[in-house]
């Protein structure tokens, strides 16, 4: 887990503008997206994590503990319930809708390099991060 502590900053992406064409994603959000440099964080104290998530000093913090599942607002009125499992240098998390569709990510650290991998219904996508 050499990658507690490290910020990793968006480098590029790969289907990733594709991906957000799929339903029931705000335009206005999608360009919000597509348009920021963010940068993310996961730091450890005890059995419990962060992750900050620091988009164009919108930052956003998810305090959770490995495995176990909780409410994540994650864009206007809409609130998933999301389980995120830290599993060596692998981060799952899922989420799942009010309406049932849900949507996977994960975050594989090699060394100074992260590729956060989105896999849901309607398609996949691709981001690239590097430690700062």
């Amino acid at each position: 887990m050499s990658f507690l502590g490290k910020t990793y900053e968006h480098q590029r992406d790969e289907n990733f503008k594709e991906f957000l064409d799929s339903p029931g994603i705000p335009e206005d959000f999608k360009q919000k997206i597509l348009s920021m440099k963010a940068s993310q964080k996961i730091e450890k104290n005890g059995d419990e994590y962060t992750l900050t998530t620091n988009d164009a000093g919108n930052i956003k913090e998810l305090k959770f503990k490995s495995g176990v599942e909780f409410d994540e607002n994650v864009f206007e009125k809409v609130v998933t319930k999301t389980t995120i499992t830290v599993e060596g240098d692998v981060v799952r998390q899922k989420r799942v809708a009010p309406d049932g569709r849900s949507m996977g990510v994960e975050r594989h650290y090699n060394g100074d390099e992260m590729i956060l991998v989105i896999a849901a219904k309607d398609g996949n996508a691709r981001r690239y991060y590097k430690a700062v």
